[in-house]
């Protein structure tokens, strides 16, 4: 098992999207990139810690390659936002990617080089990258949040499209249970 972890806006819907596709074992909400031990998702929130809400993903590479977990995650969020993803805005909705080893980190560098030559995006690539330093997982409620809360307003209106779009964009990656 190897492990990458991401950034892209509020982490229920980049949770809820990755938890379809086959080869992702695990994805764990939390906080990333910050400047404070152990922190609480309301100081997150305030903007007092630096940290991102991330999601680390533990996944089977014999399954799913990371460079298939990166060209998700670029269809999921729109990673030319700076410090915002639709109506959630602060630094901890960052699009980033943290790595956890070197290649991650060349093939990381690489697929936005790639997109940002082809024009994917009318502006420019805003997704920091850089190395993992702290994973620190969010509060219980926080885990698995769209499968409990599948009829909150916020799920229905962010994370249910985010999940459509990888249903029918990553067909033939999407577990058979959720089909």
């Amino acid at each position: 098992m190897e492990q990458a972890t991401l950034g892209g806006g509020c982490f229920w819907c980049i949770e809820a999207a990755f938890k379809e596709l086959e080869g992702i074992e695990g994805a764990t909400s939390g906080y990333a990139g910050g400047h404070v031990e152990n922190p609480s998702y309301e100081a997150v929130c305030r903007g007092e810690t630096g940290h991102a809400e991330v999601v680390q993903l533990e996944y089977d590479p014999d399954v799913i390659s990371y460079g298939d977990i990166l060209e998700v995650f670029f269809t999921i969020h729109d990673p030319t936002q700076v410090n915002r993803q639709g109506p959630d805005v602060g630094t901890q909705y960052r699009s980033a990617i943290y790595t956890h080893n070197d290649r991650q980190l060349e093939l990381a560098m690489a697929f936005i080089e790639e997109l940002e030559d082809a024009g994917s995006y009318d502006d420019d690539i805003a997704t920091e990258v850089e190395p993992l330093e702290t994973f620190y997982e969010a509060e219980g409620y926080h885990q698995d949040y769209f499968e409990k809360n599948p009829t909150d307003a916020y799920c229905r209106m962010h994370a249910a499209p985010k999940i459509d779009k990888v249903r029918e964009q990553f067909d033939e990656r999407v577990s058979s249970p959720s089909r």
